[in-house]
């Protein structure tokens, strides 16, 4: 039996994760039994209930799908000799610990590409957590994409939000209102972008036609929204299944080839993207 805990069992990305580790444990002849965690707690691991709950169930093994775990809980597992790896940590493990993640910066290069494509020139990016490997990743494949075409990235066309609706629709308002505004913007996680069309919305601009819109993980929500999503596509249940396999060699003894591990992501392209308006070049 192994665990998988994730930080919250209603958040769009945990149903992908879960159906990858559960195939891929089914595989192997194993069970998995999840949890649901606060990323961070004031005191002792056991404060969130996971550590004393998987101990107590012998857990030959724990995924984690968490944005932290705080120092106490890698001391905890580590002195209980646990195995784990991390699945599309936020920020970098400490040295030694395993993680699967997407391929950010081939996504956010990807992403940005698609738009210089179309003929833009004006692109914005809009991140997550300034502090989270995985949106320092896809901004740096946005920066570098925008090098090879050798278009300025203005500071103030660089923002950050909270990954939330509202925090991604105030950085947005803030993006439309600058003097020279963005014909096209890269969201770096699918869950801003409403707050992204909203913001446009109230401006009066339609999207694609008056801006273009990029996001990033391919959640459900991005097929049906409208107009639908082009997204870059990070594979959260094949992540899920490569963790499980490396936990399983953990299981056994054996040292993972490499500690970190990232699968490739795809472009999903749709129909919020468009070649800006002449008038707005």
């Amino acid at each position: 039996m192994v665990d998988l805990v994730v930080h919250s069992l209603d958040s769009a990305w945990s149903g992908a994760v879960l159906h990858g580790a559960a195939e891929a444990a089914h595989e192997a002849g194993l069970e998995v039994v999840v949890s649901a965690a606060a990323t961070r707690g004031r005191g002792g691991p056991s404060e969130h209930g996971w550590p004393d709950k998987l101990y107590a169930r012998g857990s030959s093994g724990v995924l984690f799908h968490l944005t932290e775990l705080a120092p106490a809980q890698y001391s905890w597992l580590d002195e209980r000799r646990i195995p784990f790896v991390m699945i599309d940590p936020a920020h970098d493990p400490p040295p030694g610990v395993p993680s699967v993640a997407a391929a950010n910066w081939q996504g956010g290069m990807a992403a940005t590409e698609h738009l210089i494509a179309l003929g833009h020139r004006r692109i914005a990016v809009i991140g997550g957590l300034g502090r989270a490997v995985r949106d320092g990743g896809r901004v740096a494949g946005y920066r570098s994409a925008m090098a090879a075409a050798a278009l300025p990235v203005p500071s103030a066309y660089v923002r950050y939000g909270d990954i939330t609706e509202a925090g991604a629709r105030h950085r947005m308002a803030e993006l439309l209102d600058l003097p020279e505004p963005p014909t096209a913007v890269f969201v770096c996680s699918d869950q801003m972008v409403p707050g992204v069309y909203q913001a446009a919305g109230e401006r009066g601009l339609r999207v694609p036609r008056d801006i273009s819109v990029v996001g990033f993980d391919d959640l459900p929500q991005a097929r049906w929204i409208t107009p639908a999503l082009t997204t870059v596509r990070q594979p959260l249940s094949e992540m899920a299944a490569a963790a499980l396999r490396t936990l399983l060699r953990l299981m056994t003894g054996e040292i993972p080839e490499a500690i970190r591990t990232e699968l490739s992501t795809r472009l999903m392209v749709r129909s919020s993207t468009a070649p800006p308006l002449r008038a707005l070049l």
